[in-house]
């Protein structure tokens, strides 16, 4: 296997693609509340500019077909869950959506992922220039539950053989492109990475990709969730779309529906490739100005298990959420894929993001202030609220 370290890859794009960090389908919306209980703004119907609430049903009278699962398409939670909780074992104190390691008064946080099966989309459509947005966002996203600001990231990049070929090269660079403009998103360096040659190892054509970003943030500033009560309030930040989780399960789906890559999204004016390859919405600098106003107790970012396995990883023992359903926008790549795969709420909720990629667990102060200070400016949503129990539950 030859190797090589980049240490500038930075220097060879000038062409960077455009930023990518606003949801192309939600619009600005803001929840109000009283100091005492939220008062969720009704919907007047389940259809709003285009997109459909969260309230979504799966199934019709007549229809013999069975609704796909995530584990249907090869992806089982729980056995994933089930490991991490060995390992814990051996390593304890991992499990968290970035790991801590002590440095005088700071911390530095590191997260390390990949972008998982969206790359066989990336693949089939030819969409290069947004994967590597995604690889970064997957790593700072994470390392940001910590209040942590990222620092650095590293790429890794495997494929079958590199030659001379024009096409490797241009998706090669294509890819480094995305990277480049994930870390200016995120405000990190690019420090360096490797690039595998792997001959009879991945089929012609294709690659994988990995990344690893770490961040610093001050031990007195660290972001766990040690402080969330009953009360707090869950703040919602809107997703892209699908992001770069629940990929096996959406090409199920496509298989399913009989309809391609190139068609388009229904009822929408893009394609079900531009749709499911959205970027990944990168919420560092969001997030982190956020904090700095205070008032943030727990940060969850929605990847692999969606609501229901996410937001509890923040919550001390005893406490749960209770999630307003109707409370935010869905994409409507979300309707189309609960719909075509006859995927019920439950499996949705558990597999997707459902719209919100970020969600922030604050004080109804800070609550107040990031609500009233959207106005345009962004897009927040009140998404809930933290109940005594456990887990997550829906009204």
């Amino acid at each position: 296997m030859a190797t090589n370290f980049r240490t500038n890859s930075s220097s060879c794009v000038t062409d960077l693609i455009r930023v990518s960090s606003q949801n192309p389908y939600a619009k600005p919306k803001f929840n109000c509340f009283s100091s005492k209980r939220f008062l969720r703004i009704p919907l007047a119907s389940k259809q709003l500019g285009g997109l459909r609430t969260a309230s979504m049903s799966s199934t019709s009278k007549g229809q013999s077909e069975e609704g796909l699962t995530y584990k249907d398409a090869g992806v089982d939670i729980d056995a994933g869950s089930e490991l991490v909780r060995r390992i814990a074992k051996m390593a304890p104190g991992i499990g968290g959506f970035g790991g801590l390691f002590p440095l005088g008064d700071s911390y530095l946080v590191a997260g390390t992922d990949g972008v998982g099966t969206k790359l066989k989309l990336a693949f089939e459509t030819g969409i290069h220039d947004t994967i590597g947005i995604d690889l970064v966002a997957m790593s700072v996203n994470d390392i940001v539950t910590s209040g942590a600001k990222p620092l650095f990231f590293l790429d890794y990049y495997a494929t079958s053989h590199l030659d001379v070929d024009l096409a490797e090269k241009a998706r090669l660079f294509c890819v480094i492109k995305g990277i480049v403009d994930g870390c200016q998103q995120s405000d990190c360096a690019l420090l360096g990475g490797e690039t595998a040659e792997m001959p009879d190892f991945y089929a012609d054509g294709e690659y994988d990709l990995s990344g690893f970003a770490v961040g610093i943030v001050k031990k007195d500033s660290v972001i766990n969730g040690k402080n969330i009560e009953v009360g707090d309030v869950l703040i919602g930040l809107p997703s892209s779309g699908v992001h770069s989780n629940g990929f096996s399960l959406v090409r199920r789906v496509l298989a399913r529906s009989g309809l391609s890559l190139k068609d388009q999204l229904p009822g929408e004016t893009v394609t079900l490739g531009e749709a499911l390859m959205a970027p990944t919405v990168i919420y560092v600098k969001q997030v982190l100005d956020f904090v700095s106003k205070g008032g943030v107790k727990g940060i969850a970012h929605v990847t692999g298990g969606g609501f229901t396995d996410n937001i509890p990883r923040v919550f001390p023992q005893g406490l749960g959420a209770v999630i307003y359903k109707d409370s935010w926008l869905v994409p409507p790549v979300f309707t189309w894929i609960q719909q075509a795969g006859r995927i019920d709420d439950a499996e949705m909720r558990r597999t997707f993001n459902m719209g919100i990629g970020m969600v922030l667990v604050v004080s109804q102060e800070a609550a107040l202030r990031i609500l009233g200070d959207a106005r345009g400016a962004y897009t927040a949503y009140c998404i809930g609220e933290v109940v005594s129990g456990n887990g997550v539950s829906y009204q």
